[in-house]
């Protein structure tokens, strides 16, 4: 059945990491794109539309701590309420919101935290009456945030992701007293690498310290792509990786290519050339890169020069031949490249049109940097 347990105050949080100076920087125009889509689901958009308010408004922070069997997510979720009755993110599929924003409002009027439990499993608990189904079990805690607070650390958190930085957040999970701490650790905290390494390669997991039960979530910069080729067909792809809560910087020294009133959801364009990218400054930071200039030369200068970079995945649009082509063009061997080159890029879903190849080049993508196979979960496949 479902439980609430009220606490009866909160501690001030203890900040571990380095920065004490919080971010004041505008919505971006990608952030918005996400925005007017309804999308905060990672936490690093989440935080960048609450801060701005946080002020304005009355706020809870909820967060799954604990789950048991299937659930739609894991240990680490983060939400957002306030008392306007807005939400930022989801801690379920969207079935069980409104009726945590009940709980949410509490919190708000007490300035207590609370923890609650959905019981899929319970005919008389509210999960299974709204028949989800999923036959899970869910714990959530529910902290308010504000000031008096320190706003449980979130702003040193956002300032670690908009240096591009890693960090942990750590809250304390309410005893009998019902009291309540947040701490966050940077990556060069000395307990870093031992918290990290007790997460693993989840998002989150409950952790043991001081006799005590703290939710570690594991908070990271969103993945940055970068797109070389600011042609028509890099619309979709640019959409849907923003779409994701991905960081996406587009590359074309063309006047005619890559022109914002077609990116607007783009988070940066350069107009560097290809070969000219080691010398960006933001050259360090891509998770992730898709050649599709659609002009040989181009795209073999943009593979030299990614084979100096850290990316995790680089692909290449246009059909095998033509990849040796390029290669060959750009002195590289398949046998001796650092990073592996995805040509013909994506998974083979059947796709045709500019959109279709998008999904296809992105999940495959996703998959590599996910370190899964991408295999059907159902098997069908």
């Amino acid at each position: 059945m479902l439980r609430a347990e009220f606490g009866r105050g909160v501690r001030t949080p203890v900040c571990h990491c380095k920065g004490a100076s919080y971010s004041r920087n505008p919505i971006s125009t990608a952030d918005a794109y996400l925005y007017n889509l309804g999308m905060q689901n990672q936490i690093p958009q989440q935080l960048k539309h609450w801060y701005p308010l946080r002020d304005k408004h009355q706020w809870v922070l909820g967060c799954v701590y604990k789950v048991n069997g299937p659930s739609y997510r894991k240990p680490g979720a983060m939400m957002f309420f306030n008392d306007l009755g807005e939400q930022l993110g989801l801690l379920s599929g969207g079935c069980l919101e409104s009726d945590i924003q009940k709980y949410a409002s509490q919190v708000m009027r007490s300035q207590q935290s609370v923890t609650i439990c959905y019981d899929g499993s319970d005919e008389d608990d509210m999960s299974f009456l709204l028949g989800i189904g999923c036959g899970g079990t869910i714990h959530i805690l529910l902290q308010p945030l504000s000031a008096d607070n320190q706003y449980l650390q979130l702003p040193s958190i956002l300032q670690a992701l908009e240096n591009n930085h890693e960090s942990i957040f750590l809250q304390k999970i309410p005893a009998q007293d019902g009291s309540t701490e947040t701490r966050c650790l940077a990556n060069d905290h000395r307990d870093y690498p031992a918290r990290l390494a007790q997460i693993g390669d989840k998002n989150g997991t409950l952790v043991e310290q001081d006799n005590q039960k703290w939710l570690a979530t594991h908070i990271k910069p969103p993945i940055h792509l970068l797109v070389v080729g600011g042609g028509v067909d890099a619309c979709p792809v640019v959409n849907l990786a923003v779409s994701l809560g991905w960081q996406v910087s587009l590359c074309d020294p063309r006047p005619a290519n890559a022109r914002r009133d077609n990116f607007m959801s783009a988070t940066s364009i350069l107009r560097c050339a290809p070969d000219k990218l080691p010398d960006h400054q933001l050259f360090g930071s891509f998770d992730a890169a898709i050649v599709m200039t659609h002009n040989m030369q181009m795209d073999a200068d943009a593979l030299a020069s990614l084979q100096k970079s850290s990316v995790k995945y680089l692909a290449l649009l246009g059909p095998a031949s033509r990849k040796q082509q390029v290669m060959a063009m750009a002195e590289l061997d398949q046998q001796s490249i650092s990073t592996p080159i995805a040509g013909p890029a994506g998974l083979c879903l059947g796709g045709e049109i500019p959109e279709e190849i998008a999904l296809s080049i992105l999940a495959e993508c996703l998959a590599v940097l996910n370190q899964t196979d991408a295999s059907s979960l159902s098997k069908l496949l």
